[in-house]
């Protein structure tokens, strides 16, 4: 239970910097940042509800940070990009670990 716990955390903290540098261009190892946590889930049986979940809680995290800072939190309904990139990856994987 206690190592479930840690990998959620590490997948948390991975996610946030993906989140964080996912529409910035010059970010040339976000493709590998996103294979290591996508090799993460998959080989830590983490359910896709799970992603969801810590999707959710980081864009709410981000948004009430924004709103502390007096901006508008309109521009983080673009980051729903970054979780549908993210479970089209993890899908590909799980169909290519599908023997024939």
């Amino acid at each position: 239970r206690a190592e479930q716990q840690a990998l959620l955390q590490q997948l948390k903290s991975d996610y946030r910097q993906i989140l964080i540098n996912y529409f910035i261009t010059t970010d040339k190892t976000l493709k590998e940042k996103i294979d290591k946590f996508i090799h993460a889930v998959f080989y830590g049986n983490i359910p896709v509800p799970q992603i969801i979940e810590i999707h959710m809680e980081l864009i709410d995290e981000f948004s009430q940070q924004l709103k502390l800072e007096g901006r508008s939190d309109e521009g983080l309904l673009d980051y729903r990009l970054t979780l549908i990139d993210i479970l089209a990856h993890l899908c590909e994987l799980y169909r290519c670990s599908i023997p024939k």
